[in-house]
């Protein structure tokens, strides 16, 4: 599954599907959904509660599809880090 992470806090993936999902703040991620009428991710039959599935037309707006991933990974630095294991 690609991926993208900072201190080990994962803010995009590509679905089975190929489908980008993006990790939001709550409110974000609420007015996410509604604006572009998609839902949240599910992965192997869970609902992943912070993560949204990016539309196909937000990839026909590079500068806004730009702008959600600049703000998941702003989201993803206020986390805790994960500890790594050796």
């Amino acid at each position: 599954m690609p991926y993208t992470a900072i201190n080990g806090n994962m803010f995009s993936f590509l679905d089975k599907g190929a489908r980008l999902c993006l990790r939001l703040p709550e409110n974000e991620r609420n007015a996410f959904i509604e604006e572009y009428n998609t839902t949240l991710c599910e992965q192997h039959g869970t609902v992943l509660k912070e993560y949204v599935r990016v539309p196909q037309q937000l990839f026909e707006n590079t500068n806004a599809l730009k702008d959600y991933f600049v703000l998941s990974l702003e989201y993803v630095k206020t986390l805790k880090p994960k500890s790594t294991k050796n």
